[in-house]
């Protein structure tokens, strides 16, 4: 399989996953000193994992919590950020500006910050109240900090049974998806190399992953043009512009939003004869409760998408960590 190590993908969740004490530690110290609300802050591919979380919160919390773009922020401010705000971030480089200036400004206000910062002596590592440095696995990360909030407060009472199954069976689940969809990814990748333009939906907690996809892969990795909706809105306008020939992808989860993909997906083969159902329920994982399986569609539906994007890199002979504009200058 192209550019995949099974090993390393193996010891990456797990590692994410043996974070869990630190998160716990960190959460439950928040939780009995108190706080007001919950700020989830991103810029790009972290602004769509915050929605991810909010989305997986909203369904099961009262919790006062909301997402911050850093740079609306930075432009608008928000009068829900101040003293008892936690902000919640996420960081590849630690170095983003938009970021920086994000937390400097949140922290200006009284907000304190909990960061995950991948490189441990990046900037943004000395500015948070409480950080953990650890590569990938964001939403995986994030999941675990709303997952222990929603604890605390009785809201998630399986949370025990839950990751016992993750922490058994998650790591190498998804190995095995990524397997499965090889060659799904492959026939994909063959046939949408050089689309002009595509077409991706997704709802729930797929739809913050669906527009980082759109955004954070095909357009700044691939370099190929789309655009994301959700699959809410689709029927709002996207649908008249489809037709035989439209590239249409419909990512379908597992959690509250499903029917709203199912919609989409049921009613593009009337009109479409280039769309692509995506569904995590088409893979299997075993040792993990049915019931649980929508808080991790969107894990599932990504490693499937990470065989799509290998392939779609040797076709095109792209390497997909070049960038034309992107950190190649001041904008």
């Amino acid at each position: 399989m192209l550019k995949f190590d099974e090993e390393k993908q193996l010891a990456s969740v797990q590692g994410a996953l043996a974070l869990r004490p630190r998160i716990e530690k960190i959460v439950d110290g928040i939780c009995g000193e108190g706080f007001r609300n919950l700020c989830w802050l991103g810029i790009g591919g972290t602004w769509a994992s915050c929605l991810q979380a909010e989305t997986h919160m909203k369904e099961r919390s009262s919790l006062e919590l909301f997402v911050e773009n850093a740079a609306e922020y930075l432009t608008t401010g928000s009068r829900r950020v101040g003293e008892g705000t936690i902000v919640i971030i996420s960081s590849v480089t630690g170095n983003t500006e938009e970021m920086v200036e994000g937390v400097k400004a949140a922290k200006a206000a009284g907000a304190k910050v909990l960061g995950f910062i991948d490189v441990e002596t990046a900037e943004l590592a000395h500015m948070t109240d409480w950080t953990i440095s650890y590569p990938a696995n964001e939403q995986l990360k994030f999941f675990m900090v709303a997952d222990r909030f929603m604890y605390n407060r009785g809201e998630f009472p399986e949370y025990d049974d839950y990751y016992a199954q993750l922490d058994a069976h998650l790591a190498r689940d998804l190995v095995e998806v990524e397997k499965t969809a090889d060659a799904f990814g492959a026939q994909f990748a063959q046939k949408h190399h050089d689309d002009k333009l595509h077409y991706f939906v997704g709802a729930g907690n797929q739809y913050g992953s669906t527009y980082s996809y759109a955004m954070c892969y095909w357009e700044e990795q691939h370099w190929i043009r789309t655009k994301s909706i959700h699959a809410a809105e689709f029927f709002h306008g996207m649908l008249e512009i489809v037709d035989r020939d439209t590239p249409v992808t419909v990512f379908v989860g597992e959690d509250a939003q499903r029917p709203l993909a199912l919609r989409v997906a049921k009613f593009l083969p009337r009109v479409c004869g280039n769309y692509t159902v995506i569904d995590s329920k088409d893979y299997s994982l075993p040792g993990i409760n049915e019931n649980y399986r929508g808080n991790l569609s969107h894990l599932v539906t990504h490693a499937v998408t990470q065989r799509i994007d290998a392939h779609m890199e040797a076709i095109n002979c792209h390497p997909m960590e070049i960038r034309r504009y992107y950190r190649q200058f001041n904008y």
